[in-house]
């Protein structure tokens, strides 16, 4: 018998590298709720969904029968776009969830929570300030939300987007940004890999980890100016060791980490 609660369908699968995918989820029979940009959904399935087969076996606990495992995952889709919801998974192999997640085909159900929310998102931006958006593997989800949803920004305004992975192959969305950044005037897209010797053809790109490419003042070279407190806002997310890193050296440059009763110039999405 068919489980009432999986609410949404899968309609398009994407293996960008071997663990990584793309889906795309459209509820089935209700509207998916305004969004803004940067924020996060819920997903959930049944324990007894299949685990995709490169991930570890399980000694999880027995869950608490009819129970939906339930994890948050930021939104890649547009909020211009009310017909689906797009997502980055990146396979843990040990988990509860991106095993069962990445194991789904096109037409299988799952589970997706009736709100959005988050506040990682471009609403609290003083108007002219330039955006850095800094991630690890998957953490870039949020800003292809943002950059597929705000297609102009203030022509005074830069943008630059810096990812790192530890392979070409896992830069995923690399393609649509690099067009992005060919239409766009404004915006820069920066890729660098942490190891290269594994690379099946050499790679002519940047080598490291992101927060070398702050370090290396790839932006000021680009931009012509150095990016400071007083001209520029940085969005964190991804790996939380990066995270970590990355705040403590923009704080040892004036930066603050943005609360709202505080509000700073670095925005940090600590959903791992």
């Amino acid at each position: 018998m068919a489980d009432s609660r999986l609410n949404a369908v899968v309609t398009q699968k994407i293996e960008v590298a071997p663990g990584l995918f793309i889906l795309q989820v459209v509820p089935d029979g209700w509207q998916l709720p305004p969004f803004r940009p940067g924020q996060f959904a819920v997903l959930g399935l049944p324990p007894e969904a299949r685990r995709h087969p490169m991930a570890d076996p399980t000694d999880d606990p027995p869950p608490k029968p009819g129970a939906l495992i339930r994890r948050s995952y930021s939104i890649a889709s547009s909020s211009a776009d009310q017909q689906y919801l797009e997502f980055y998974l990146n396979i843990v192999r040990s988990g509860s969830l991106t095993p069962r997640l990445c194991a789904l085909e096109v037409g299988d159900r799952l589970w997706l929570g009736p709100r959005m929310s988050g506040l990682f998102t471009f609403d609290q931006l003083p108007d002219g300030v330039n955006l850095v958006m800094v991630a690890t593997g998957t953490g870039l989800a949020p800003y292809m939300s943002m950059l597929r949803t705000d297609l102009e920004h203030e022509k005074n305004r830069r943008l630059a987007v810096l990812h790192s992975a530890r392979h070409s192959w896992d830069l995923g969305y690399r393609a649509e940004l690099i067009m992005m950044e060919r239409l766009r005037r404004n915006l820069t897209y920066v890729a660098t890999v942490s190891r290269p010797q594994e690379e099946p053809v050499p790679w002519g790109g940047l080598v490291g980890h992101v927060q070398d490419l702050w370090q290396q003042r790839i932006l000021e070279g680009i931009w012509g100016f150095r990016p400071e407190p007083e001209n520029t806002h940085v969005f964190l997310s991804g790996n939380p060791d990066m995270i970590e890193e990355m705040a403590a050296i923009l704080a040892a440059e004036g930066f603050r980490e943005h609360t709202p009763q505080h509000p700073g110039q670095v925005h940090i999405e600590r959903y791992w």
